[in-house]
């Protein structure tokens, strides 16, 4: 891959220019006219051409660079330089601005809230190169985490261009590379970590580490963005859902665990309780247990404690013997 370094340019002041290139057309309309009425046909000819060929394309070069755009100039096929201060300027009026970006030029379909059908809307042509912090909200889309379970991921992407030049000379389009270089990196991304914790008891998951792994993704985005002039801002996951196919498995699964780790804390409480009862009673004398008694009051107490229905009392009006 090449290297092609940014040239800025500090071109004229564009104000001076235009009064010299309207003043000098004045002159030359003045010129041509005196020389047809008074029939001197070498000032004639030289007023027409100063003030409808040389000047008219001197005006050409007038340029007007707003804030936070830069604009990339070719001359003849070659590199000139690049502009990014806001300004207005004078150049060289046969070079040309350079912007490969297709997406400026292109009909743009939009949802219509009043009809509720999409209608396409021209955003307009410009072969300026925006350098304000843009948003790629990167479609949905399934890959497998390390587990190879299939999943659902979507991101958001905050970016920005820092170098207009290496992203219009570099990649064939440079909004369209890095969506495609987005969905590159989720995928290498998200096969390193588990959707959850898993059973070996992995520290990191997709939905338990959610900013190492939008750091992890930035800087993978970042490492295949670089040579195109383009700087990640942020990166951070919008969307992550078990597939289809597996949502309702994988819900079942997490369901269970749930149930389980509950059980052991309310089996932990019970046997808890039910030591702390013995105790009571044999401290304070308030009656004398054998095993067997022991074992039936045990039992009692942990279906009580740890059933899922209200127990239902039974008075023994007798002896358990």
């Amino acid at each position: 891959m090449s290297n092609r370094e940014e040239k800025l340019i500090k071109p004229m002041s564009g104000i001076p220019m235009l009064l010299f290139i309207l003043g000098g057309m004045i002159v030359s309309i003045i010129l041509f006219i005196v020389g047809i009425v008074n029939e001197i046909i070498f000032l004639g000819v030289a007023g027409f051409i100063l003030g409808f060929v040389i000047f008219p394309i001197l005006l050409g070069g007038l340029k007007v660079i707003n804030p936070n755009e830069a604009a990339v100039y070719t001359l003849f096929g070659n590199y000139y330089g690049t502009i990014n201060e806001p300004g207005f300027y004078w150049i060289n009026p046969f070079c040309g601005s350079f912007n490969n970006t297709q997406i400026n030029n292109s009909l743009v379909s939009v949802d219509d809230k009043d009809s509720g059908t999409k209608v396409n809307v021209n955003i307009g042509v410009t072969k300026k190169i925006s350098l304000k912090a843009m948003t790629l909200n990167n479609d949905k889309q399934k890959v497998n985490d390390c587990e190879g379970n299939p999943i659902e991921i979507g991101v958001i992407v905050i970016w920005k261009v820092v170098n207009a030049t290496k992203a219009v000379f570099e990649v064939d389009n440079y909004i369209r590379y890095i969506s495609t270089q987005c969905d590159a990196s989720i995928r290498q991304v998200a096969r390193q970590y588990p959707y959850d914790i898993s059973d070996e008891g992995d520290e990191k998951s997709l939905r338990g580490s959610s900013q190492e792994v939008a750091v992890e993704l930035q800087k993978e985005i970042q490492k295949r963005v670089e040579f195109a002039g383009i700087e990640i801002l942020e990166a951070r996951i919008a969307h992550l859902a078990y597939a289809p196919e597996i949502a309702a498995a994988m819900l079942q699964r997490q369901q269970a665990t749930a149930i389980i780790a509950a059980r052991q804390k309310i089996v932990e409480g019970a046997v808890g309780m039910v030591e702390m009862a013995l105790n009571k009673l044999s401290e304070n004398n308030i009656v004398e247990l054998d095993d067997e008694r022991k074992a039936q009051m045990v039992s009692n107490l942990l279906v009580v404690l740890c059933g899922n229905k209200d127990a239902q009392p039974i008075v023994n009006s007798g002896s358990i013997y």
